[in-house]
Parts: C-alpha cells; sequence; structure tokens
C-alpha cells in the first residue's frame, strides 16, 4: 500500500536521524530490542484501558522501528543474523501488542472485539509465515495490500479514535490481513505455475536451496 518512493523518504528521514548515532557505540541489535521493549509498554497501557494513549505510543513505536535498520545501513553493520533478529522481534511486539488489547477486551467481557482481534493477529502472522516460507523456495514474496507498516498505522489510528471505532478498524485489518494472505498465496502460485513438487524441490522441506551470500541484506518489515 504505501508506495516505493514514500519508502524510499522514509528510509531517507530515518538514515538522517540516526547518522549522529554512528559513533555512540549503538549497535542495530540494540535498537531492535529497546524497539521491542516500547511495543511490550504499549501493550501494558492499553491493557490498563489507556486505548487513546497506546495508539499515539504505537505509532511513536512504529517510526522508531525505523531506526535500527537506518542504523545498519548508516554503520554498514547490516547482517543477516540482524534481519533475522529485526523480523523475530517484530512479531513477539505485534503479540505483545495484541495481547494487551486481549486483556482489554477480557476485562470489558467484549467477545467480539476479541475475535476479530484474534482474526487480526493470526492474519498478521501468517503474512510473515508466507513470505518467509516463500524465501525459503528462493521465491520473493513481498506483493500484498497489508505489510507491517500499513498495518501499524492502521491500528495505531484506530486506537487513537477510541474504543467506539476501534472494532470497525479491526474488522478492517481482519478482511485486508486474510486478503493479503491470499495474495501472497497466489503470487507463490503464480511464480511456480502451480508446478509439482519433485525429489528436488521436496528436499528444501529438510535442506535449504544454496543461495548467494546475503550478508548486506537491508532489514525490511513483513
Amino acid at each position: 500500500m504505501i508506495n516505493k518512493d514514500l519508502q524510499a523518504w522514509g528510509r531517507r528521514v530515518a538514515n538522517a536521524i540516526v547518522t549522529p548515532l554512528a559513533s555512540s557505540g549503538l549497535t542495530p541489535n540494540m535498537l531492535t530490542v529497546v524497539g521491542l521493549l516500547l511495543s511490550l509498554f504499549v501493550g501494558l497501557v492499553i491493557a490498563t484501558g489507556h486505548v487513546s494513549i497506546g495508539g499515539a505510543l504505537l505509532l511513536f513505536a512504529g517510526i522508531f522501528d525505523m531506526f535500527d535498520g537506518a542504523l545498519a545501513r548508516v554503520t554498514g553493520r547490516a547482517s543477516v543474523f540482524g534481519a533475522f533478529f529485526d523480523s523475530t522481534l517484530d512479531r513477539i511486539a505485534e503479540a505483545g501488542i495484541g495481547l494487551g488489547l486481549l486483556w482489554y477486551y477480557a476485562f470489558h467481557h467484549d467477545m467480539a472485539g476479541a475475535t476479530l482481534l484474534y482474526l487480526v493477529i493470526v492474519g498478521s502472522l501468517m503474512i510473515s509465515y508466507a513470505r518467509a516460507r516463500a524465501e525459503g523456495l528462493n521465491l520473493e514474496c513481498k506483493v500484498g495490500l497489508m505489510a507491517r507498516p500499513e498495518r501499524v498505522i492502521i491500528l495505531s489510528v484506530g486506537l487513537m479514535l477510541g474504543p467506539v471505532v476501534l472494532p470497525w478498524v479491526l474488522l478492517l485489518l481482519a478482511v485486508s490481513t486474510w486478503y493479503t494472505v491470499v495474495q501472497r498465496i497466489v503470487h507463490v502460485w503464480r511464480e511456480t505455475e502451480g508446478a509439482p513438487r519433485t525429489p528436488e524441490t521436496a528436499s528444501t522441506s529438510t535442506a535449504a536451496t544454496p543461495r548467494p551470500s546475503p550478508f548486506r541484506r537491508k532489514r525490511i518489515a513483513s
């Protein structure tokens, strides 16, 4: 949904912000951990009933989430482990925010809200899984309507608008996340043309196919 020009502008801004930190001794992985802690704090704020404040904090945490990748680019420390670590902690952060919102709905005995939230969380995880599984098969799979930045922005706005509007935002996210899952499934099918599994392709389930060294890969949110 966010076009490439806007993504490039965001990367330039993030690079400019973190450049003064390049000589501070901070590492990209440190910023990744700080970003996780911020997200878990957002979940706690939401769980205590401060939904609108939690939305504003989530938006800030989402912006901060760009800084680890920016620092990696500025300092030349981009690495395979860094990309893996960042993506893994992003999933934990999403789960932590979801748990905070689930506590909020449980406290208010709102089964409809909890159900919508469940669909959003599982859909979000499936979006990331579909990409990871496709990349494990040497297929690029970044397509889809609702990647992580879009999900964070929309959820932040929904939280800031308050509990009355939030269920409608969750409904939008539930539909759009699962639509994105379908988009990625269709994309992989088209890339492979629904090709049957052969002994060679079946072996990728247990052993990764050798690929060129990706030590300079950028961190990309899913």
